[in-house]
Order: C-alpha cells, then structure tokens, then sequence
C-alpha cells in the first residue's frame, strides 16, 4: 500500500489516492487493433489523471523495439514478450505478467477479458487482488474450434469464481452471468466514446478514391463473427450502386477468412479496403461517410458503433444484444445473416440519410450512458471500494 494517502475525492467522499493499479488482457495502446485496446486507451489515462499510478504489461509483437516508450499520457507501460500466436498469445503474456505482478506488488491486478482470466487462480494463490474485466462470452465469436472455447468457458468461471470484483460491459453480459453463476456483485461500467472533432475531407479520402457523403463505412476485425462476407455480398446485390462500400480493418493473424475477404474486395468493383488505420486517418473516414454498418453475429458493447453516433452517421447493425443495448430506433436493425434484407436496408438508409431529431436523441444518450470521463470515476470507484475492503 505504499504511496498511498487519504484525499477528498472528486466523488464528495474520503478515498484512496496512488492506488498503484497493473493492467492485463491487452495487447496495449494506442493505435493498436481491437475494442479492449480501445477501451484501455481511453480508461486508463483517465484514471491516471484521477490520481491511480497504472501500469499496464504491453505484448512487444504489437510494440517492436525502436516503437515502445515507457509512458504515454500519465501511464507507464512494461513490454512483455510473447509469441503473436492466435491460441497462445494471451496465455503466455498473462502467465508471465502475473509473475511480474507478484514481484511488483500492485495494489490491485487488473485483468480483461475471460482468456487471460484463465490465471485469475494462479494470482491469488501469489496473494494478489485481482479485478476482471468481462468484456463478453468470447466463446461464442466464430473464429475458435472447440478446444479453445472449452478453454475460454473456464476462463471464464474462473473470473467469477476466484475474482475479488468483477466489471462487466453491458447489462446483457451482467444478466447473462447472474442467471449462469448466481453472482449478484457484478459492477455494470460501460464502454464509452470520445466527442469527436470532425475531420474535413483530406488526404485519406483522396488516398481510397472515396468522396464525402458517398460512401458506406465499415470498421472492425477481420473476424467471421464481424458478417463482412454477408455486407459484401448485401452490397454487390444492389442494382443500382450509388455509392462505394470501405471496410477499415484487418486481420491480428492472418487466417484463411481474412485472405478470402481481401479476394473478394479486389475483385468486386466499389469494395474499398483501407486496411488497419486510427487517429485521425480514422477519424477522417468517420467524419465524411454517408452510413455506418455493423453486421455482427456477436459482440460485447460495440466500440465502433458508439463513435459512428458521435460522428452524427446514420446507421445500420445486425438485430443481436449486444447492438440492441444502444438504443436505436427498429428501423435502424435488421436479423443478422438476412443477406437480401441487409442490401435492401443499406440502400434505403443511405438514401434517406439521417434527421436532426435523431442526431439530438443519439448525443443525448451518448452524453448520458457512454461518457468516458463518468465511466473512469465509476472505475476509480470500484478501485478505492476494493481497497476499504
């Protein structure tokens, strides 16, 4: 506990300050791909700010030498080795940042999502305080074989079991916990979505071929579970093409899905693949498109979908859970898979565009559920209440 002081609080209330906080489950940030990545970018600056001492174990595939520096926005980073590695990556760096925790004596351990949970045991039999993160049932996206979701379902009732506090994403995901464990403490803490600045046309757009207002955007991991097969074959189905489709994305690890959807791309007029971009390259196609589409089969709470809301897009995403907890108007869903209803929805709403009526109730339930800097102080929170205890 050394360092740490008793201060008033942004929050009314007496709680502990210099809380020293070691972060697993990513791969680190920024401009790294993926929604936890994501979610850490924005969280832990934040809670930097807010006084804890974070420093969060980076997989040096993600971060070669000559990339890496040891801060970045008030939080420290420690780079870890492991193999880039579909089935092992994650296993092996959490096996070794556990290790690294028991010698650095964090406060608390703070691990994402239930693969890495797989060493939640192993960390309190060191004797460490161990926070997950339940970023959903990984199990259920299409990419794993059997092993690896047997795998994933006992990462993830070790995180309930042995967990000292758990947070989940989505009041879906906390639902469908308590009904399947009977644990009654979950903490319910969003993901969340920065207020935009928009980016005029510019370098990128002239880079793709794309013109403002004239193009649909998809942005995600190459990934079965992501449906870019079925909005490929949706848009190829329209019969009258009056705008270009671009997919900002790629695969972590190349896989034989991620190899077909680059083939079908060049060989299909109007498909426009940009590969993995962020920041403001990012922020530029967001900025200018006509329509923002996310056909998933599974996901937690859908990063992307929140920032193409912040960037006052129409949009259009698959009937499941996870993109019904953002509430949107049923016009807005279609059933994920309805390839023909899909193409008919896309060409629909990219003609009618959006309303200023509904601009105005997406900022508001933005501003309301999905603020970063309200979600950092529901996360120190749980912090300083774990401390106490």
């Amino acid at each position: 506990m050394g360092g740490q002081k008793q201060i008033t609080s942004h929050f009314g209330e007496t709680n502990l300050s210099g809380l020293r906080i070691f972060v697993l489950g990513t791969r680190g940030f920024p401009n790294v791909q993926g929604g936890v990545e994501k979610h850490g970018e924005e969280l832990y600056p934040r809670l930097a700010q807010l006084g804890c001492d974070i420093t969060v174990f980076t997989r040096t595939p993600y971060f070669p030498k000559g990339k890496r520096f040891p801060e970045w926005r008030g939080v420290k980073y420690f780079p870890l080795w492991c193999p880039k590695q579909k089935y092992l990556e994650a296993f092996i760096h959490t096996f070794i940042g556990v290790l690294k925790s028991r010698i650095g004596s964090p406060d608390l351990l703070h691990i994402h999502g239930i693969g890495p949970s797989l060493m939640v045991p192993l960390a309190k039999i060191l004797g460490l305080k161990v926070i997950v993160t339940n970023h959903g049932p990984e199990y259920q996206r299409q990419k794993w074989g059997k092993l690896a979701k047997r795998v994933l379902r006992l990462g993830e009732f070790f995180a309930i079991k042995y967990s000292d506090k758990m947070i989940v994403i989505s009041q879906e995901i906390k639902r469908f916990l308590e009904n399947k464990y009977g644990r009654r403490d979950l903490e319910l803490i969003s993901n969340g979505v920065e207020r935009p600045l928009p980016i005029p046309p510019g370098e990128i757009l002239l880079k793709y071929g794309l013109k403002p207002r004239q193009y649909a955007l998809m942005a995600c991991r190459f990934v079965p579970e992501k449906g870019i097969h079925d909005l490929m074959d949706a848009y190829s189905k329209l019969e009258n093409r009056q705008f270009k489709l671009a997919i900002a994305g790629d695969a972590d690890h190349e896989t034989e899905y991620s190899r077909e959807i680059k083939r079908i791309a060049k060989e299909r007029e109007g498909i426009v693949l940009t590969g993995y971009i962020s920041g403001r390259p990012l922020a530029e196609l967001f900025s200018n498109a006509g329509l923002f589409l996310l056909p998933s089969y599974y996901e937690g709470l859908p990063i992307a979908l929140l920032e193409a809301l912040s960037y006052g897009l129409p949009v259009l995403v698959s009937d499941i859970p996870a993109n019904r907890e953002v509430s949107l108007p049923n016009s807005r869903f279609f059933p994920p898979g309805d390839v023909a209803l899909l193409s008919r929805k896309m060409a629909e709403l990219f003609a009618q565009g959006i309303s200023q009526e509904e601009i105005r109730r997406n900022e508001e339930l933005l501003i309301k559920k999905y603020d970063w800097d309200v979600i950092a102080k529901k996360t120190y929170e749980v912090y300083a209440s774990m401390i106490k205890k």
